[in-house]
């Protein structure tokens, strides 16, 4: 009897110490993320915000008794990478979950996996990729709202369409690659609803270098607007040879990624004045998110040490985020069951540094909040001036809306 109340005992601590060990193993997210490549400004950003989300929590002791662990590699801004970087993260790491890098030409890539290994997948700034998947376990953070490629070009169309006199023409150019195309698409939505009389509508190779001649056969059309979707890279080129060639538009802009960055604002500074586009964040509207301030003063500290975007109006907001909102669903949960995650997430609203978010069937934000702006009154490239209010005029939505656009763009261009 005294042995097997002896072996019982033994039994119970080994038990005991066995339980112990699995809570005392980190909680490994797993990701690939720009690091390299096109996109390398943004992702080493994006990583800052994530980092800074990890130290928080592990600060408060981890997620259900675990410290947070990232396993990440460079996915060199090239989707091709991306299949066999989550395949490894899953087979080879046992990573518990798992989320996206940043941008559409990553994420969709993913999706097939996802949906092989049945993975919630939370995603950073892609657009519309579950139209293609229609995969009930991916999130979105991105606020383009429910109908993404008509959400994302909402603010500009909007703020379009209500000019006096109405806008007759439009041109549409784009970037060859799978962001610029689904960007495009929603503009031609927003076309058809309109009435607008499309001009010219073509796309460019994204190796292009010389858009010149692409912003003279735009303007040969005397297009009232025109649409662009592209690249850091290209938006830029396509600013510079606006303003060389004097292009003249009731509005010009849209959809370009790159103004949103501290570099590309540094070096366009004044080039940027007259131009409509989007951002997620700006001095402007920082009273309607009190959480974002705080957040940053850490970010911009981290950001100027390692040589990333100073600012990080952009993508680090919405990194961190992103983050929470998985935090709030393992916790609720009290589980990392990939279905009850994405369940629980389908239900709940999340109070997050970028505001309140629920979501809606397909992933998406459940309502659209990205805003369409115009700069205005830049002067010189020093960065400073964006650190403050008064180079951004929200246009809409309209609860975020600072003023009313300026037209034509020629004549807001110095």
């Amino acid at each position: 009897m005294q042995r097997l109340v002896t072996w019982f005992a033994g039994a119970c601590a080994a038990l005991v110490f066995a339980f112990g060990a699995q809570a005392q193993q980190p909680l490994k997210i797993g990701f690939g993320m720009s690091l390299t490549g096109p996109l390398a400004g943004n992702g080493k950003a994006a990583l800052i915000a994530m980092d800074i989300w990890k130290d928080d929590v592990n600060a408060k002791g981890g997620i259900l008794g675990r410290k947070v662990e990232f396993v990440y590699y460079d996915d060199q801004t090239s989707p091709s990478t991306v299949p066999s970087i989550y395949s490894k993260l899953l087979d080879v790491d046992k990573v518990d979950l798992v989320v996206s890098g940043y941008g559409t030409n990553v994420i969709a890539p993913a999706m097939p996996i996802m949906m092989q290994r049945n993975m919630c997948f939370m995603g950073l700034f892609g657009l519309n990729v579950n139209s293609k998947f229609n995969y009930d376990r991916y999130f979105q953070i991105m606020p383009s709202g429910p109908d993404p490629a008509i959400g994302w070009t909402q603010g500009y169309f909007d703020t379009a369409m209500a000019l006096n006199p109405k806008p007759k023409t439009i041109a549409l150019v784009g970037a060859d690659a799978e962001y610029p195309a689904l960007a495009l698409a929603g503009a031609r939505e927003q076309v058809k609803k309109t009435g607008l009389q499309v001009v010219y509508d073509k796309t460019y190779p994204p190796n292009t270098v010389d858009y010149a001649p692409i912003v003279r056969a735009i303007q040969a059309t005397n297009p009232d607007l025109i649409y662009v979707a592209s690249y850091p890279p290209d938006s830029a080129g396509i600013i510079r040879a606006a303003n060389e060639i004097g292009l003249k538009a009731q509005m010009f802009g849209g959809g370009m990624v790159g103004p949103q960055f501290a570099s590309l604002k540094s070096q366009l500074g004044p080039l940027l004045n007259g131009v409509v586009n989007y951002e997620s964040y700006a001095p402007d509207v920082a009273s309607k998110f009190p959480s974002i301030e705080p957040f940053l003063e850490k970010y911009q500290e981290r950001a100027k040490k390692e040589g990333v975007d100073p600012l990080g109006y952009y993508l680090p907001p919405f990194a961190y985020a992103m983050m929470q909102v998985l935090e709030q669903a393992i916790k609720a949960t009290g589980s990392l069951d990939q279905q009850k995650l994405a369940d629980y997430i389908h239900r709940a609203d999340f109070i997050t540094y970028v505001g309140r978010v629920r979501f809606g069937k397909n992933g998406e934000w459940a309502h659209p909040r990205m805003l369409a702006v115009q700069y205005h009154g830049i002067t010189g490239n020093e960065l400073d001036q964006w650190r403050k209010a008064g180079h951004v005029t929200v246009l809409a939505p309209a609860e975020f809306k600072t003023g009313t656009v300026a037209v034509p763009f020629q004549d807001n261009r110095k």
